[in-house]
């Protein structure tokens, strides 16, 4: 398969303003995408945002692509990732763009699709779309242009889906629940489905200004959520991420729930309610805990590489439907076709009422094994540095003293200028040890 030139593991993402994210090259990406996607059922794309102040200007640019291409665009607003990829779906839409860099800071952005099936673009369309870009741009005659419209009733369809994954016999009358939206792209959504379904809400992270997107908030900052459920005496709190695919949880103890042990309490509902389609999909960076207690249970678990595409994939080849990472990004591809943090959530949620447990009770059965990830940033660059000798010995040296009873992981990020150093072990210390000293080793070389 040909190199990527701009797409990484989730789309297309940068700093705004540099690299890939400025409007002379997200218009011409509109642009690409359109001609590549033309001439095909409905000749209509859907265009989704977080909350980031970028968006507006992005949408403009991709708007006016597409346009130049022939294409008509549906313009959905702040809406999270899942939302445009079922709306992309159940509007017969040629390919759904999501203008969002996730959990990354307010001064990133990035440009993600989904096809007419709502799942990621395949290799090859990515690729036919990298060959567009190569090309001069041009622009249909006037009377062949596309046309812009906006989609006022989005939010309401998505509301109603997620509530519809919801047993329609179960109530979470009753409950209250902490809802963080990370000031991101559900917080016009996850305390309407919530409250709507019965449960009494305290909302936090549900004030977007356009720059406070995943500050001190959210799935990637779990100390709100956390301080919240204790504050408010609430039964759990759920934590989404700025474009709502991700979800970690709070239980009312104030402990942090992640996405191995929610796959974990996902599965098992699953498989006592005779749901379960196969096994389960994690990835390298998933717990080992997670694969002892899914094998005491008997069910099946593979591993695949890091990023949701890849956990996509290999349901797909497998034939399974539940999978994810323990970020939070968790796929129940019975439901929806991607990561949706709400749907988990809920999903979590109806395991509780059926059980008649607490979120801290439905762990019972997996044990994580303590796991330490350090983050190296370096300037991007083509040197491979994970390839670097002086790392491999440090790799081979824990892995040595690690034996059975722990795992190395090191890896570049597909989303950031990072280097991932994850080490697992039986104790705490030894994870402790040994992740900082491969990344002591990484950054000596990386950063000098």
């Amino acid at each position: 398969m040909s190199e990527r030139k701009y797409f990484g593991t989730d789309g297309i993402r940068g700093k705004v303003g540099h690299s890939a994210i400025n409007p002379e090259f997200v218009t011409k990406l509109g642009w690409a995408a359109g001609k590549v996607l033309a001439g095909k059922g409905t000749n209509k794309v859907l265009i989704g945002k977080d909350t980031r102040i970028s968006g507006y200007m992005l949408e403009s640019a991709l708007e006016a692509g597409l346009s130049a291409a022939g294409i008509n665009v549906g313009l959905l607003g702040p809406m999270p990732t899942p939302a445009i990829a079922y709306l992309t779906k159940t509007f017969r839409s040629e390919a759904g763009i999501v203008i969002s860099a996730s959990h990354n800071p307010y001064y990133d952005n990035g440009i993600k699709f989904f096809s007419a099936n709502g799942y990621k673009l395949d290799d090859e369309v990515e690729l036919a779309i990298e060959a567009m870009l190569e090309l001069p741009m041009d622009c249909v005659e006037s009377d062949k242009l596309g046309k812009a419209t906006r989609i006022n009733d989005a939010a309401g369809r998505y509301i109603e889906f997620c509530k519809g994954t919801f047993p329609s016999e179960l109530s979470l009358t009753g409950m209250k629940i902490v809802v963080d939206c990370a000031h991101g792209a559900t917080y016009h959504i996850a305390p309407s489905v919530l409250s709507e379904l019965g449960a009494e809400i305290i909302e936090i992270g549900t004030k977007p200004n356009g720059i406070n997107i995943n500050h001190q908030v959210g799935a990637t900052s779990m100390r709100a959520c956390v301080e919240a459920v204790l504050e408010h005496k609430a039964d759990l709190g759920f934590a989404l991420d700025g474009d709502g695919d991700r979800i970690m949880l709070v239980d009312h103890e104030g402990n942090v729930v992640d996405g191995d042990q929610i796959i974990f309490i996902i599965a098992r509902d699953a498989l006592k309610n005779g749901r379960l389609s196969g096994g389960v999909v994690g990835t390298q960076m998933s717990n080992l805990g997670l694969e002892i207690a899914l094998d005491n249970l008997g069910i099946p678990f593979a591993r695949s590489k890091v990023g949701d595409r890849y956990v996509m994939e290999l349901l797909k080849e497998k034939g399974w439907h539940i999978g994810g990472e323990n970020s939070g990004h968790v796929l129940n591809l019975s439901t929806i076709s991607t990561g949706d943090g709400i749907v988990a959530g809920l999903q979590v949620l109806t395991a509780m009422l059926h059980t008649e447990k607490s979120l801290k009770s439905l762990l019972s059965g997996m044990t994580k094994f303590p796991q330490k990830l350090v983050n190296v940033r370096y300037e991007p660059c083509a040197i491979d540095y994970c390839a670097d000798q002086r790392v491999l010995d440090a790799v081979t040296e824990a892995e040595q003293a690690l034996g059975d009873t722990g795992r190395v992981l090191l890896r570049k990020s597909g989303t950031e200028p990072l280097i991932r150093v994850m080490v697992e072990a039986q104790s705490v210390d030894d994870a402790d040890k040994w992740s900082a000293h491969i990344a002591q080793v990484v950054t000596k070389i990386a950063v000098g």
